[in-house]
């Protein structure tokens, strides 16, 4: 039985990196169908008030704490979680795809950016075998994954942003067998080089939120104050549950 704490009533999954890479890896030898979630502060303050997102999150295979506030309300529980960035996570299952001869799909970000990103993934991983591409910039979901599930892509990076890349990856899960789904919003930036990954001090300090907001200004409005809110939630209900 996976370990699970609750963060404001929504799962997140008690796991350490390469134990979830291992349940990714199973799950594709079993041909079964899971959806991940690389969940932040935004991600449950949005769920809030949208009960049809609420639903995804609650019956994702996999929630796992991509932002570092989501480790510091765990921490205000007593729970020593280690933060799983999507961007490194996501670097582990093209890897992992790589070893193994899973088939890839990249669907998301802007066109050129989707596009460099798949010149950049095989220039490094000449073996790496990604059968479909798309940028974000679609209208018909069923259409999308009808193209995917054609591709015979088992593992699907989207980065189309939350919460519009939850929903469609649970019609991935329900339409197309033996297949890893995960949302990464803006990664393929990084991935592709577009977007410099944050230097190692605001990585290891875990606020690698503040050097993109740095970077990209707009998306100050994003953070301010949905993650002060979040944090001020979250140790009242530390409080509350001791």
């Amino acid at each position: 039985m996976m370990e699970i704490a609750k963060i404001q009533g929504f799962k997140i999954n008690l796991l350490k990196y390469n134990d979830v890479l291992d349940f990714v890896k199973a799950s594709l030898d079993n041909g079964e169908s899971i959806q991940i979630v690389t969940i932040n502060p935004e991600m449950i303050e949005a769920a809030k008030k949208n009960p049809d997102f609420a639903n995804v999150l609650k019956y994702a295979e996999l929630v796992i704490p991509d932002g570092v506030g989501v480790k510091l309300a765990l921490a205000f529980k007593g729970i020593k979680q280690e933060q799983i960035r999507g961007v490194d996570f996501a670097q582990s299952l093209i890897e992992l795809a790589n070893r193994h001869g899973y088939k890839l799909a990249l669907i998301g970000a802007k066109p050129e950016i989707n596009e460099k990103l798949v010149q950049v993934l095989g220039e490094k991983y000449p073996n790496l075998n990604i059968v479909y591409h798309h940028d974000g910039y679609f209208q018909n979901d069923d259409e999308m994954i009808e193209n995917i599930k054609n591709s015979g892509a088992n593992i699907i990076l989207s980065a189309l942003g939350a919460p519009k890349q939850e929903f469609f990856n649970e019609k991935i899960k329900n339409q197309i067998q033996g297949s890893v789904s995960i949302g990464l919003g803006g990664t393929f930036d990084v991935m592709s080089g577009s977007i410099k990954l944050a230097p190692p001090i605001y990585r290891k300090l875990g606020l690698e939120w503040l050097y993109r907001t740095i970077k990209q200004p707009e998306r100050f409005k994003r953070i301010f104050p949905t993650l002060p809110l979040f944090l001020f939630h979250s140790i009242i209900e530390a409080v509350h549950n001791k």
